[in-house]
């Protein structure tokens, strides 16, 4: 499992990723470091990915985190974890991935995939009516991160008109951009399709809620809006989502990430017609796009150059 070295050692741990496919790859990109699945005192770099908690609490010699996916929260959600620099995973296939699953989606509610989906299996050849152009479409994005950004410039190169809201200011050309909570509601008063791209947060946790659908206007061109949330799962109260689809507050959903996952088979989302349940497959990390990175950045920072992509522990992101 491991090569003699001087070079600083890895701990790869995860509960949910293929650890002899991970393991591999590593070996390869790093063939002069000792690569360990267990915690072990010369371990300096930890790869993880809804790792153990409490696992990295005694471990003397590690420098740094990496997170071997979108978003941080697994990491500190564990209350043990050490005051050590975190590293989000950031590369241009896990941003590619998640903007393909939010085009994919945003097009499915537009052109009414559910409703022509349904008549199929109902053997019923039915014209919806007038389908609206892409450019008649509100589409607003939660989150105008790295992910975010890339989605927004993606839709709006279709035709649709893009704006976006997150907790600080930004500036995407071609994309209306809303800051701060106080400016929520407008950002919101006029979509057609809501995406949700935040990351998990003390303050963004349940934020996609009945609160939040208030906001929402009560028709548009497709009918009430439609939901995505390929962020994660603690940002949506699921019965208030329920609540709201049979309310027509909200026409459908497409979710990717859930409260508990996998989901319960009994879970109400799996019977509702106009919602699409996929299971966190939105932006599955690639082992060799994302490990490339995290080894070059190895190798600078003990060339002694700055970390880049370093989560803000106090934005939680």
């Amino acid at each position: 499992m491991s090569n003699q070295s001087s070079k600083g050692a890895i701990l790869f741990s995860s509960t949910t990723f293929t650890e002899n496919e991970w393991v591999s790859r590593i070996k390869a990109l790093a063939p002069d470091r000792e690569i360990f699945t267990e915690p072990h005192p010369s371990v300096e770099y930890a790869f993880l990915w809804k790792h153990p908690h409490g696992q990295l609490k005694d471990l003397p010699n590690l420098k740094v985190l990496f997170s071997l996916g979108a978003g941080v929260d697994h990491i500190l959600s564990d209350k043990d974890i050490p005051n050590l620099p975190i590293v989000r995973a950031i590369s241009d296939n896990l941003t590619a991935r998640m903007s393909e699953f939010v085009i994919w989606h945003v097009l499915d509610h537009h052109r009414h995939g559910a409703f022509y989906r349904q008549n199929q299996r109902d053997n019923h050849w039915k014209d919806i009516g007038y389908q609206p152009a892409a450019h008649q479409i509100k589409v607003g994005i939660l989150g105008l991160g790295e992910l975010g950004r890339d989605a927004a410039l993606k839709l709006n190169n279709i035709g649709f008109e893009v704006s976006g809201w997150s907790q600080s200011q930004k500036r995407i050309e071609h994309v209306t951009c809303y800051a701060g909570r106080e400016n929520l509601p407008s950002f919101l008063s006029e979509l057609d399709i809501v995406v949700c791209l935040l990351p998990h947060t003390p303050e963004t946790e349940n934020i996609l809620d009945k609160e939040l659908f208030s906001h929402l206007k009560t028709s548009g061109p497709l009918g009430a809006p439609y939901l995505i949330n390929a962020g994660r799962g603690a940002l949506q109260n699921e019965d208030d989502i329920v609540e709201a689809i049979n309310a027509s507050i909200l026409s459908g959903a497409s979710l990717d990430v859930f409260q508990e996952e996998p989901l319960a088979a009994d879970h109400p989302f799996w019977q509702m017609p106009n919602v699409t349940v996929t299971p966190h497959i939105a932006a599955d990390s690639d082992p060799d796009a994302l490990l490339l990175k995290i080894i070059e950045q190895i190798e600078n920072f003990e060339a002694g150059k700055e970390l880049v992509d370093l989560v803000d522990l106090k934005r939680g992101y």
